[in-house]
């Protein structure tokens, strides 16, 4: 199936393409043909209509998360009917019939430039004659989501992660859904063939007890303790506020506490849930272990004794972040979900390593990807 995401630099769209990826790096595991081809439009793509009619061609499906949410009200008014009727024109272009899936938006009913906007470009795709799913999100939270554009539970992380004091209004409240699961719901749908409107419900939840538990979250990381992880929401809200710590929150140094005897740290604690799951790595020099992402799972790496390099690269993207750790001076290095790690063994000794996850590992599920950190497998 090809599919194409709009918007793949936003939100949605770069979670969607992380999902779809998730799945060909499964089916890769398991000597099965990939089920998708991804033709991947930006902002840049999108607007390239020689690109987009590229892109369209043999489309399958269009998963179409590009669109306008902030800006002048007489800009807003018609953005979003004018990016569906670009989108249209290329398919149109591309002699392609694809199965198209809509990020709506709850407000689409509202009487509202935005409200109006989103509901105009709704109505275009409906009169299209392709299949066709209205999918109506609420608010959307998740890894990578920017502050201070439109996002309040990024907004509310990079706040507490900044010590900043928020102005928060005590009586607003969000109907929260995690990108990933809105991601999941668009593929699902174009590969069961499921047209027609669908609501997707989120959890409700004001905004002073939004900030109250990722400030919770904050405070507990700061003292080597993972919060209660037995509900999935919580799971997703606390990767999301995860993910916001980094480049600059990692490695984080463990309490030593040394007497005549010797020297004892605590490696985790918390968690929830069943416990997780720890295991000890022996790695020889010169050798890499992981190359992988995980869409849900906390991972923790805890060097204790040998030299390494932590390399984390976030999925779809180049940028590669590295990490020396030591088991001289032990150092939690905790792994951002979608996002591709590996560690190496770069002193002369065995390397032995600690890993912590949350849940314990299903090998019918395992929630673990193959991605490359350095695709050339050289050095960054």
């Amino acid at each position: 199936m090809k599919v194409v995401v709009t918007g793949a630099g936003g939100l949605l769209g770069w979670h969607a393409a992380c999902r779809l990826r998730a799945a060909n790096a499964m089916a890769q595991f398991r000597n099965e043909a990939e089920p998708f081809a991804v033709a991947a439009l930006d902002r840049s793509g999108f607007n390239d209509h020689d690109r987009a009619i590229a892109a369209f061609r043999d489309a399958d499906a269009v998963l179409h998360f590009a669109g306008v949410n902030r800006a002048p009200d007489a800009d807003i008014e018609d953005a979003n009917l004018r990016i569906a009727e670009a989108l249209l024109a290329s398919v149109n272009a591309a002699g392609a019939k694809p199965h198209i899936v809509y990020a709506n938006s709850t407000h689409a009913e509202k009487d509202t430039p935005y409200g109006r906007s989103k509901r105009r470009a709704g109505e275009a795709f409906g009169a299209s004659g392709l299949a066709y799913t209205d999918l109506v999100l609420p608010h959307i939270f998740g890894e990578c989501a920017r502050p201070f554009y439109n996002n309040v539970t990024a907004t509310l992380c990079r706040q507490v992660i900044d010590g900043a004091t928020p102005s928060i209004n005590p009586d607003g409240r969000v109907e929260l859904l995690h990108a990933g699961a809105a991601a999941q719901s668009a593929i699902d749908a174009v590969v069961a063939g499921k047209t027609g409107r669908q609501f997707l419900a989120g959890k409700p939840v004001s905004v002073p007890d939004l900030h109250q538990k990722i400030a919770g979250f904050h405070r507990s990381y700061l003292a080597n303790i993972v919060p209660d992880l037995s509900d999935p929401f919580d799971v997703a809200l606390f990767n999301s506020y995860r993910a916001a710590l980094y480049p600059d929150g990692f490695p984080r140094p463990l309490t030593l506490n040394t007497d005549p005897r010797g020297t004892l740290f605590e490696a985790v604690k918390g968690g929830g849930g069943s416990g997780g799951q720890t295991f000890l790595s022996w790695t020889e020099p010169g050798i890499t272990r992981g190359d992988h992402f995980h869409l849900d799972k906390v991972e923790r790496f805890l060097v204790v004794s040998g030299e390494a390099v932590i390399r984390i690269r976030r999925v779809l993207t180049d940028t590669v972040w590295e990490y020396r750790v030591s088991g001289e001076r032990p150092a939690a290095v905790d792994m951002p979900t979608l996002h591709t790690h590996s560690i190496e063994n770069v002193g002369e000794q065995p390397l032995l390593t600690l890993f912590w996850t949350n849940e314990i590992f299903d090998a019918a599920a395992p929630d673990t990807y193959r991605d490359r950190v350095l695709p050339d497998g050289g050095s960054a």
